[in-house]
């Protein structure tokens, strides 16, 4: 069986397990605390990030855009990024835009601030980063409702990587109770499809000791 080494709360984590979930692949899930720089895990990938995947014959895979396109070559069905060459460049430079964009923005200012500087002993959340943090994300959710409203899924007619990897991060957000969903009713259709999906549902049974999200967010009907 495949390994997955991931944190619970990691979006680049979360969007491999969407997608090993819409794909109905089974794996062994292990969480991997990062921070503790376990020399097995370092010599799987020596960046030390997570996820991870180790097939079962003990090849590896690292990095969430690379396991993504690698799933979606070697197990094809559901195709994830499908189409035509200019719409999977859609669907890339979305993955793109969440992976690198919403993560330098909004992430790092959120969940580094709140919940990571607390695990690593880092000291006091930074107010001012938290609050860039949440203008940051307003920005973000204005920009996947004006997408919705236009689109099926937000890179065209198809449910896709984009969407998986848009909601895995949002999902990690949300945990925090941060997201004014009722300010944006589009994006927030547009995420109850995603997060009523099969595959979607072991995320919302994630916790944090010690932080519990919102009631909402593991109610599939907001």
């Amino acid at each position: 069986m495949r390994t997955l080494y991931h944190l619970p709360l990691d979006p680049y984590s979360r969007k491999i397990r969407i997608l090993l979930g819409e794909k109905k692949i089974e794996v062994d899930l292990r969480v991997e605390q990062t921070w503790e720089r376990r020399e097995a895990f370092l010599a799987l990938n020596p960046a030390g990030t997570v996820p991870v995947l180790e097939e079962a014959g003990g090849a590896v895979v690292a990095h969430s855009q690379t396991i993504a396109e690698y799933l979606d070559e070697t197990v094809p069905e559901p195709v994830m990024i499908a189409g035509t060459a200019i719409e999977r460049a859609e669907v890339r430079r979305l993955c793109h835009w969440f992976d690198d964009k919403f993560n330098r923005e909004v992430t790092e200012h959120l969940l580094g601030e709140k919940m990571m500087k607390r695990f690593l002993g880092l000291g006091e959340p930074n107010s001012e980063a938290i609050r860039a943090g949440h203008a940051n994300l307003d920005t973000h959710l204005s920009y996947i409702g004006y997408i919705a409203d236009r689109r099926v899924w937000l890179a065209g007619d198809r449910f896709s990587l984009a969407d998986i990897t848009a909601a895995a991060h949002i999902s990690a957000i949300d945990y925090l109770g941060d997201v004014p969903w009722e300010d944006y009713q589009e994006a927030k259709q547009w995420y109850a499809r995603i997060k009523s999906r099969p595959s979607f549902r072991p995320l919302l049974a994630d916790y944090v000791p010690g932080m519990r999200p919102p009631p909402h967010y593991e109610d599939l009907d907001f």
